[in-house]
């Protein structure tokens, strides 16, 4: 059931990076405050460098949906982005979730983002993640914010039920939220078997064995949809710090697995065809 296919499928998948340092994850929220986010160890360069080199070589580009905060603080690393061929998208400013924002807040984290990031890399940026996947039911007005100030896609819903996030009744594929914009959601991506959705991104690829991933695309595409991936560069670093007072079910999920993921990744490249997500927009 989860044999690796043998061969490339011709439908291209959306490849993304969410870009936020070790220390801005949802699992650290309530543990490491935002006020000393400064003098933290910063490590979100030398990862993204990696995550780059490792696309280098496999001839893969990738959307690297990128926190303002970081953009801020490192303009060179989002040039190189943008220089090697990459999109640049909005991750928002700090990973604030969307939910626990209303509207104006909302549109004011969008601006001041897109500044931001367009300031660093000196090209407009169209697409938006929301922070830990946080447009959902209880948010019925972010998509039209999003409409309203000009971006052209989001890929903020993962459609499965999980503790830390998710809106299982949504929709699986690509869809228009709104009857009156031309806006795009693009669902990251999950398997369906037995009448049960799991998530692939992210943590999941890096704890579960790779062929549900693979499972999973060849699922998506076999339907004639594209696969939408995610994973963060503090993924490929296994040195990182250690922040030893989040729950102990934060802790396994965050560093299990960090030195197996670089290996991991090499092989979902080269099993499958993936491409910037604006690229998969304009491919389908």
């Amino acid at each position: 059931m989860f044999q690796a296919p043998v061969q490339k499928s011709r439908i291209l998948n959306g490849m993304s990076v969410d870009i936020e340092e070790w220390f801005q994850v949802g699992a650290f929220e309530r543990v490491i405050d935002k006020r000393d986010w400064n003098g933290l160890d910063s490590r979100v360069a030398d990862n993204t460098a990696t995550v780059l080199d490792l696309f280098a070589e496999t001839g893969t580009h990738a959307t690297f949906f990128t926190l303002g905060w970081v953009a801020e603080r490192h303009p060179a690393l989002i040039r190189r982005i943008v220089g090697e061929g990459h999109e640049i998208a909005s991750h928002g400013w700090d990973h604030q979730r969307v939910f626990t924002m209303d509207p104006a807040a909302f549109r004011a984290d969008l601006a001041r983002t897109r500044a931001a990031l367009e300031d660093a890399a000196g090209v407009a940026v169209t697409g938006y993640r929301a922070p830990s996947f946080s447009i959902d039911a209880r948010t019925p007005w972010a998509h039209a914010v999003l409409a309203e100030e000009g971006y052209r896609y989001s890929s903020s819903v993962a459609p499965v039920r999980h503790d830390h996030y998710g809106w299982r009744e949504a929709r699986r594929y690509a869809f228009r939220p709104l009857a009156d914009a031309p806006l795009i959601e693009l669902p990251v991506t999950v398997a369906e078997f037995a009448g049960r959705r799991l998530a692939t991104g992210g943590g999941f690829f890096r704890l579960l064995p790779a062929a549900i991933t693979d499972f999973a695309v060849r699922q998506v595409n076999g339907q004639g949809q594209p696969a939408i991936f995610y994973f963060h560069p503090w993924e490929v670093d296994p040195g990182q710090p250690r922040v030893m007072g989040a729950p102990l079910r934060s802790r396994l999920r965050h560093y299990s697995r960090l030195g197996a993921m670089r290996g991991k990744m090499n092989g979902l490249l080269a099993r499958h065809a993936w491409g910037r997500i604006d690229a998969v927009i304009a491919a389908a």
